[in-house]
């Protein structure tokens, strides 16, 4: 309890002090006032003596030097029986007489406050600073009209203005002024004794008050590691106790709510589905990076904003509005540009408190356009495959039926039947052979066995194995090829590449055309990559059939491929496995004058490959 005490003491002191200096405070303004008050009657009952007795003069032209001379004269002889300032004032306000100063080098009085308030009172007073005396003076004036008064006058006598009595407020202050030096000096004497006393005290509460002020200060900074240093038992100890508690308290809960954030924030950022929050206001609440990515919006730019800033995605925001209108549940599939058409998938769930009050929608946005394109071309390949299977199987089971059944009797047509059978059934062989080739590389079960190879060398052996199919349609071949050039690569891959490539040129090539090979290589910033161009003069592709020539089973013209023996495959195959090699392959085609296919591998093989 002593600390208590002490605290007590101290605002006890204060207290006390305070009371002395606002009642002396008080004391000095009512001596003051009432002094002040007292000069003040003392100063109208003088002037209503001289209204009574005043041998006034015609003042009627205040301008006029007799009238000035005569009003003066008697003012300086009132001041000395007053010990006051006199003024006389005409009603228009030009002082006529003053007992210290020439009336001439007076200004106009009729804006002063005593004047003022002597228009429409018995008499008017002011206070205030004197320029010409230096000192703050008291003013009383009163309206004196010489027609209206019971007076006595001078013959022809009229005066009508006002009678101002002025009186320094020097001797107040000076009293005043001697009670406050006295009342300062026994406060300061007592205050000082006090003070000396309760020094040691006052500075004992006040430092560890001041040091957990400061540790407070910190915290609410969000400094959590400040901590008070607590050296005492009483209250002030039993505070600092609980202020390190509390922050001990608030770093734990900080440092939750951060971690909780920052996994939250982690989970929303690598989603690899889009997130959008619309709150109970409708507005967009929250975005992540995979919702900007797929809408091309920034969050920092529609969040918090209506949902109507999606706009520019006519069904999304129209599922969305449908969705927020009903707080339902919803499925559905919307497309959206950006730029080109996307497929989405938006998934809406209604959000709601512990108590049930609704917060709105969330929404879960999946990009289904790739799921939704290769399960069509896996319908598309299925007909395809089932298309083309159906095809040389039917011929098979036709011709052999025919044969079974004896209908054929010639040497020559059995033996042509047979032919086809054995046609058809290695068409159907390479068919198959081609799906389980495209279906092992698109799956990825067949890596690149990458190794040194000898371009020049390696196409002498591609053209020596199609030399005999060019010679009966005389096609010829030319070959361009650097001789020391050597390329990291799949030797047997690039085999598969390039005879399909080439074998193209010359199945589509009329006799008598040329089917050309050029080797090049060329430096980038990067890497030195080799640019193979296989040439022919053959028939051409249309412009419209380009962008598709490179998907399964296309064909230009599917009369012709039939009959070439061309399985449809072949391009998509190359595709593949010039991907698989980190390559890059373009065509450029011309009806009736040819095609050309550049394909572009790097010179080596990057090591993760």
């Amino acid at each position: 309890m002593r600390p208590f005490r002490i605290r007590l003491a101290i605002i006890m002191m204060v207290l006390i002090g305070i009371s002395v200096i606002v009642a002396g405070y008080t004391m000095g303004r009512v001596f003051k006032n009432t002094h002040i008050t007292a000069l003040e009657q003392t100063m109208v009952r003088e002037i209503n003596l001289l209204k009574a007795t005043f041998p006034f003069h015609d003042a009627s032209d205040p301008t006029n030097a007799e009238t000035q001379k005569y009003y003066s004269e008697r003012a300086v002889e009132l001041d000395r029986l007053t010990d006051s300032r006199v003024t006389f004032i005409n009603k228009d306000g030009t002082v006529i007489g003053d007992s210290e100063s020439d009336p001439n080098s007076m200004d106009n009085h009729l804006n002063r406050q005593e004047i003022k308030e002597a228009v429409g009172q018995n008499y008017g007073q002011s206070i205030r600073y004197s320029a010409t005396l230096g000192q703050d003076m008291l003013y009383v004036a009163l309206p004196v009209n010489s027609d209206q008064s019971d007076m006595i006058e001078l013959p022809n006598g009229k005066f009508d203005g006002y009678i101002r009595l002025s009186m320094s407020l020097e001797a107040v202050d000076q009293g005043l002024q001697q009670g406050w030096i006295l009342m300062f000096f026994t406060l300061g004497l007592l205050f000082l004794i006090v003070a000396l006393v309760s020094y040691r005290v006052a500075r004992g509460l006040t430092s560890p008050i001041e040091h957990i002020t400061k540790v407070a200060h910190r915290i609410t900074k969000l400094d959590y590691d400040a901590r008070v240093d607590v050296t005492r038992n009483d209250e002030i100890g039993q505070l600092g106790l609980a202020i390190n508690g509390m922050a001990d308290s608030l770093q734990m809960q900080l440092k939750t709510i951060r971690d909780n954030e920052a996994l939250l924030q982690s989970v929303l950022a690598n989603m690899t589905g889009g997130i959008i929050m619309i709150d109970a206001g409708q507005s967009i609440a929250l975005v992540n990076r995979e919702a900007e990515r797929m809408l091309g919006i920034q969050a920092e730019r529609v969040t918090g904003k209506l949902y109507i800033e999606l706009k520019r995605h006519y069904e999304l925001t129209r599922t969305i509005e449908e969705s927020v209108a009903l707080r339902e549940p919803m499925h559905e599939e919307v497309s959206v540009f950006n730029p080109v058409e996307k497929l989405i998938r938006i998934d809406g769930v209604p959000m709601s408190e512990d108590d049930g009050a609704y917060r709105g929608m969330l929404f879960l946005l999946q990009d289904v356009t790739a799921i939704r394109r290769l399960e069509s071309m896996r319908s598309e390949f299925v007909a395809n495959v089932s298309h083309e299977l159906k095809t040389p199987v039917a011929a098979v089971k036709g011709f052999a039926e025919t044969l079974l059944s004896g209908g054929v009797q010639d040497k020559e047509t059995e033996r042509s039947f047979l032919q086809i059978i054995y046609d058809e059934g290695d068409r159907l062989n390479r068919l198959i052979g081609d799906i389980l080739e495209l279906s092992k590389i698109e799956s990825k079960r067949a890596p690149l066995q990458c190794s040194p190879v000898h371009v020049h060398s390696f196409f002498e052996m591609v053209l020596g194995t199609l030399s005999k199919v060019a010679e009966k349609k005389e096609i010829r071949l030319e070959m361009n090829v650097p001789e020391e050039l050597y390329i990291e690569a799949d030797e047997d891959k690039m085999k598969q590449i390039f005879i399909n490539l080439l074998s193209n040129g010359i199945n589509y090539t009329p006799e008598g055309g040329r089917v050309k090979l050029q080797v090049t290589v060329e430096h980038n910033e990067d890497e030195e990559e080799v640019v193979f161009a296989v040439s022919d003069t053959g028939i051409g592709i249309p412009k419209k059939d380009l962008p598709r020539i490179f998907e399964r089973f296309y064909r230009v013209d599917k009369g012709r491929s039939r009959n070439s023996g061309g399985t449809g495959l072949g391009l998509s195959i190359v595709k593949h496995l010039v991907e698989l090699h980190h390559g890059k392959l373009a065509v450029e085609s011309e009806l009736g004058m040819g095609t050309s296919f550049r394909v572009i591998l790097p010179l080596i093989q990057d090591e993760e490959i």
